[in-house]
């Protein structure tokens, strides 16, 4: 273990909301009823950083993410707690707030340079090459008012990392620009890893968290719910994504029908209530006359009473089960399943295209759709559930992406399909 560069010690952070308008006739109006509402963005955040580690923070907007990193960099101070910091900082927090439109890039880069702490002979040695990062070799004596927004990100950036800092602070920017850019950002980022500096990251991106990261914080409002391992602190972090989600389809649906009974959405687990659902999924749920209804849709696999997710490779049964108060002869069971982060439908299939066709059903029953080995890597995948007629022109019920699967990647293997690969060397 090295030494720690970042103390990070019982750390809340207050502000202060006013409750009225910020003009002077509606502070006067309202003088005698104004009051200052208090929100807490951190509550009680303890942790550390080893030199030479790179460190994610990940968290859904609003969480105090960003908050925390900008404490680390000595933009905020913290209300109670103390945040003690070795060595030099370059923090990548928002990208182009040190510049003034008004001068050219070059001037703004030994501008920022100096505020970064970078000695101007050292700028002048290295111009060329942050130049040539940002590619502006031929705007770099415009104003950069008169840069597009992809330029002002690259010369933020190219300048930032050129400081050659002990510590590197970064909040979503490997996230911005064109591919190209964000490939060389990321291989900056590694060429620092190699140089044994210190990083600190925030970003939504689980795959460029597990890719680069050592260890991941979660916070979720304002509180660090996990400090661990990237693959483990990526699924609490997806499980929390998921439940706001969840509160929040559950409140709008309250409010569009308030008098409606629930008995018959209810007869689905309500554990797993539903990620949005897309307008094909919401349009067939409309149409489901409940003639055949989801009584269940369960999952099992091998090690579900020691962890919530499966490993890939894995196999997963799903049972899809059913009641109905009448005798039917027309009826299909589909199942297809997501990507979360996307939307984007992974796999579909139905009782028929499985060579499983359903003769008549009455009363209870259940199908079994069982995958003997689960393709896939690290995410969250809801599932869609219809029963139908054969031509799909009758919806009997339909459970658009109410419930899910998680797999966790325990290494760091990027990407959605996961294929048992070997490496194997020889020679010399």
């Amino acid at each position: 273990m090295g030494r720690r560069v970042i103390e990070i010690d019982g750390v809340s952070k207050r502000f202060e909301l006013s409750s009225h308008g910020t003009s002077l006739k509606e502070r006067f109006v309202h003088r005698e009823r104004a009051r200052a509402e208090q929100f807490w963005a951190l509550r009680d955040i303890s942790m550390s950083v080893d030199e030479g580690s790179t460190v994610g923070i990940m968290g859904r907007n609003g969480s105090g993410k960003s908050t925390l990193l900008k404490l680390v960099g000595g933009i905020l101070k913290p209300t109670a707690g103390t945040v003690r910091v070795q060595g030099r900082i370059a923090s990548l927090l928002e990208l182009g707030a040190g510049m003034h439109p008004e001068l050219t890039g070059r001037e703004n880069i030994f501008m920022n340079g100096a505020i970064l702490g970078m000695p101007k002979r050292e700028l002048e040695r290295r111009f060329d090459e942050i130049v040539e990062f940002a590619e502006l070799e031929q705007f770099i004596d415009q104003q950069v008012k008169h840069y597009s927004s992809g330029m002002f990100i690259r010369l933020g950036f190219s300048v930032a990392v050129n400081v050659e800092p002990d510590l590197l602070l970064v909040d979503e920017v490997l996230a911005v620009g064109d591919e190209n850019f964000q490939r060389k950002c990321l291989e900056r980022v590694r060429r620092f890893q190699r140089d044994g500096r210190t990083i600190v990251v925030v970003s939504h991106s689980a795959d460029q968290i597990r890719q680069i990261c050592d260890q991941v914080a979660v916070i979720d409002h304002g509180n660090l719910v996990a400090l661990d391992d990237p693959a483990v602190a990526i699924r609490v972090f997806r499980e929390h994504l998921l439940e706001d989600e969840l509160d929040r389809r559950a409140r709008s649906e309250a409010e569009e029908r308030p008098s409606q009974s629930l008995a018959s959405e209810d007869i689905v687990d309500r554990v797993d209530e539903p990620v949005s659902a897309a307008t094909h999924g919401a349009a067939q749920e409309a149409k489901r006359n409940l003639r055949v209804r989801i009584a269940g849709i369960e999952f099992d696999y091998a090690h579900k009473d020691e962890r919530r997710y499966l490993l890939p490779g894995e196999a997963l049964t799903i049972t899809v089960r059913y009641t109905t108060d009448e005798s039917i002869d027309d009826i299909v069971i589909g199942l297809g399943i997501f990507e979360h982060a996307t939307g984007r439908p992974i796999y579909g299939t139905n009782t028929d295209i499985l060579g499983t066709p359903l003769t008549t059903v009455a009363g209870a029953g259940q199908v079994t759709f069982e995958v003997s080995f689960l393709p896939l890597l690290d995410g969250t995948y809801p599932i869609t559930v219809g029963i139908h007629s054969h031509d799909e022109a009758t919806v009997y019920d339909w459970s658009e992406q109410r419930t899910w699967f998680e797999i966790l990647s325990p290494d760091r293997t990027s990407g959605l399909v996961w294929m048992p690969v070997e490496a194997k060397s020889s020679g010399a």
